[in-house]
């Protein structure tokens, strides 16, 4: 039996607000947990970021698990939604992560023309051109939100995203929203 594309995608919806609570703002235990453990991995007195990260299973996953394997290093300052593509991640779900307290959301996923999924990229950069002008209406800085392509071979590009981005958003202070 095949389901409606709405039904589906309330699923996943209602799939990340559990894991977003759990990532991005948590319960009080969590929140103490995390800072806690950003503490411990930064230099005294230094504020960590938290990052939410949508991962596209097929490549920008794969190319995270790559840096990993490789031993790469970057900031802990990112926490990683696997989703099947980044066609599934709707501006709603970066809205939430925002609302629940990440000082920045990344989108990832497959090269435009690689996706397992034909063209759910591309529909994922149409939906995301708009977010900026979102986020900055709503008094959120745009440089806080990036959509960026990583192949599953591209660890050392991972690596150097995630570094670059924690400095910008370190940069750019807590998000106060």
């Amino acid at each position: 039996m095949l389901h409606s594309p709405t039904r589906s995608c309330k699923r996943q919806r209602r799939r990340f607000r559990v894991n977003a609570g759990a990532t991005a703002a948590g319960n009080k235990a969590e929140n103490h947990r995390e800072k806690d453990e950003t503490k411990n991995t930064s230099a005294p007195g230094e504020w960590q970021p938290r990052i939410l990260t949508f991962a596209c299973n097929w490549c920008s996953y794969a190319g995270a698990d790559l840096a990993g394997v490789s031993r790469f290093q970057y900031p802990p300052s990112i926490r990683i939604l696997r989703v099947m593509c980044s066609g599934r991640v709707h501006p709603d779900m970066i809205l939430e992560a925002f609302a629940r307290g990440a000082d920045a959301v990344l989108v990832t996923g497959c090269h435009i023309g690689d996706c397992h999924y034909v063209a759910c990229n591309r529909q994922t950069q149409s939906r995301m051109a708009k977010l900026p002008e979102i986020l900055e209406a709503i008094g959120i800085n745009p440089k806080r939100f990036k959509l960026e392509w990583i192949s599953a071979s591209e660890g050392k590009k991972f690596s150097r995203l995630i570094t670059d981005f924690t400095e910008e958003i370190r940069s750019l202070g807590p998000n106060h929203r």
